[in-house]
């Protein structure tokens, strides 16, 4: 089960047209860090595009949709922890799994390209 934890709006770069994308988030996991050997509690996240406006997008959140989280290799990319500053090499992604398919869906390489009149504007790293 994965439930809806946010929504934002994504410009599409090449027709110019403004559409919402979900942010999925899935169940409780405990991850070790690679350089402290400490654990700490995280969450997989995705985004999948949606028909919905902004509005109806705020109500959405907190809806449980059934499927998981699951983890996607992809080629290497660099990610800067918004939180430390470290810049990480990843080779991984998470996308969205419907539950009894093997159809994924979305993403979560998400990089935001410009801030302006309290609203951002997304494209996929």
């Amino acid at each position: 089960m994965v439930i809806v934890s946010d929504y934002m709006e994504k410009v599409n770069s090449t027709s110019g047209q403004t559409f919402v994308l979900l942010e999925l988030s899935g169940g409780l996991e405990l991850v070790q860090s690679q350089n402290t050997g400490n654990f700490y509690a995280t969450s997989r996240k995705c985004r999948i595009p949606s028909t919905f406006n902004v509005e109806v997008a705020k109500r959405m959140i907190g809806s449980q949709i059934e499927g998981d989280i699951v983890r996607v290799e992809v080629p290497a990319y660099e990610y800067t922890n918004p939180n430390t500053g470290e810049i990480l090499t990843l080779a991984h992604s998470y996308a969205y799994r419907p539950k009894g398919s093997m159809e994924l869906l979305g993403e979560s390489q998400i990089e935001i390209v410009k801030e302006g009149n309290n609203q951002l504007n997304y494209q996929t790293a």
